[in-house]
């Protein structure tokens, strides 16, 4: 089964490309307090649906280019 990840769209600047911000809770090793990691994803959008500030789904996906390897599954809101 494929990755799944629900992030909020940042970037809508390239064709067919959004760049979407993931934020998870991540515990510290030693201090064991939980704070917020973010990652940037590039991915790819064929109809070009998705706008800045929408939240999406989106799938792992074979590399389509140097930073893509990700595709959106649909935008949540």
């Amino acid at each position: 089964m494929r990755k799944q990840v629900i992030g909020k769209v940042v970037s809508d600047k390239m064709k067919k490309t959004r760049v979407v911000v993931g934020e998870r809770l991540v515990q510290h090793p030693k201090y064991k307090k939980y704070y917020k990691h973010r990652t940037k994803y590039y991915v790819h959008d064929e109809k070009e649906e998705s706008k800045i500030g929408d939240t999406v789904l989106i799938e792992e996906t074979r590399p389509l280019s140097k930073l893509k390897r990700w595709r959106l599954v649909k935008v949540v809101k």
